[in-house]
């Protein structure tokens, strides 16, 4: 999953950007501050800036200038009106830097990272999807545990197109909307568990033959023979290693 820094006042308008960001993005939100973005384009690490203009002044210039000297690679939306981008113009001569008009809505601003970090926006209903062109091959992970979706999509998010589910039946609805070229699977989830999960997957004579995955986090003999049983693609045990996660995902897909 890419990377968003977002800086700027924490008002209502910038928490509320960082909201919609969140849902297709990992974000942060940080004061428009030097100290405060130096340290956190080193620990965060973004694929992505977005500065909120709303009250820098032109002592807030170190930031830019930090940005184009340290991290002229890393592009920087800065979200102002007609007026608040002139006291750093010279920054925008060159790509790194682009604005967009203030104000913006939640299409803008997505279509607007969406297009620096060459993404595809869909819309989806009452919200929007985003994926990579570039990565051909799809994976939908299903756990109840968001602590364990997350390590996964991070494991994966570089080299896949990841959706997520929280529920067996959540997953059979992903599914309809959008086929995934693999499963990963937890084995122990409450009301509709892996097997049923499977089983549903299986009734349905266009997906029967897709990979899927287990993944449990019980150890012992019984419990993997009767995990082996319902003859998966694969399992795993929790927590997951990524180099085998990989590479038995890459033998099937």
């Amino acid at each position: 999953m890419k990377r968003i820094l977002l800086f700027g006042e924490l008002n209502n308008g910038v928490e509320e950007i960082e909201r919609k960001l969140a849902a297709c993005f990992s974000t942060q939100l940080c004061e428009l501050a030097f100290d405060i973005v130096e340290g956190m384009m080193k620990v965060f690490e973004p694929d992505l800036v977005i500065i909120s203009l709303t009250g820098a002044r032109d002592y807030d210039r170190g930031v830019f200038t930090l940005l184009s000297t340290e991290y002229p690679l890393i592009p920087v939306i800065t979200i102002g009106d007609d007026q608040e981008p002139d006291d750093f113009m010279e920054f925008y001569e060159g790509d790194q830097f682009k604005n967009l008009k203030a104000p913006v809505n939640n299409r803008d601003i997505l279509e607007a990272v969406c297009k620096r970090l060459g993404l595809k926006l869909t819309e989806e209903g009452d919200g929007f999807s985003v994926t990579d062109p570039q990565k051909s091959k799809s994976v939908l992970v299903v756990d109840d545990s968001p602590v364990m979706l997350r390590e996964l999509n991070s494991m994966l998010s570089d080299d896949y197109n990841v959706s997520v589910a929280t529920s067996g039946l959540q997953a059979m609805t992903s599914i309809g909307k959008h086929r995934p070229d693999l499963i990963l699977l937890d084995y122990e989830m409450p009301v509709c568990d892996g097997k049923k999960t499977l089983e549903m997957i299986r009734s349905d004579e266009d997906l029967k033959d897709m990979p899927v995955i287990f993944l449990t986090g019980v150890n012992d003999k019984k419990h993997l023979e009767n995990v082996l049983k319902l003859k998966p693609a694969g399992y795993l045990l929790k927590p997951a290693d990524k180099d085998k996660l990989l590479s038995l995902i890459s033998m099937m897909i």
